[in-house]
């Protein structure tokens, strides 16, 4: 496509809510939400094929069908989670460091030996969890 000789009606889109077909997979509301190796959307887990985009924004049950049969909206944002413990719980001193997903609720400071996919950047830690900024262009 050749450069533009006139205006152009670019269309925007925000960047916070989507909706993605969902895996075989029951999410709850609330929980990290992470796209698979196949584009669906799944929940947090210990694994190392996930991107994370956001946190689910309803419980959708897609347990018994095939993947893509639902979808679900997630938002991408700032949100808290659940620490880890022992030597993977995160600490002010990581804010601003990559941290990784456990479960569909909690974060840790480490891969667990590249064991966990990437949740998102630490931005605050308070004595009730994480708050991890989340989202596709956290990568």
């Amino acid at each position: 496509m050749p450069a533009l000789t006139k205006d152009r009606d670019t269309h925007r889109r925000e960047a916070d809510l989507f909706e993605f077909p969902m895996a075989v997979a029951l999410i709850y509301a609330g929980s990290i939400a992470c796209l698979d190796a196949s584009g669906n959307v799944t929940k947090g887990a210990t694994a190392t094929i996930l991107t994370a985009v956001g946190r689910a924004e309803e419980q959708v049950d897609n347990s018994g069908g095939s993947a893509g049969d639902e979808t679900i909206k997630v938002r991408s944002g700032t949100f808290r989670f659940a620490n880890s413990a022992s030597a993977d719980e995160i600490t002010k001193a990581e804010i601003g460091d990559i941290c990784y997903i456990v479960d569909d609720q909690t974060v840790a400071k480490t891969d667990g030996t590249s064991t966990r996919s990437k949740a998102g950047c630490v931005v605050d830690v308070d004595s009730l969890g994480v708050w991890v900024m989340m989202g596709l262009n956290i990568k």
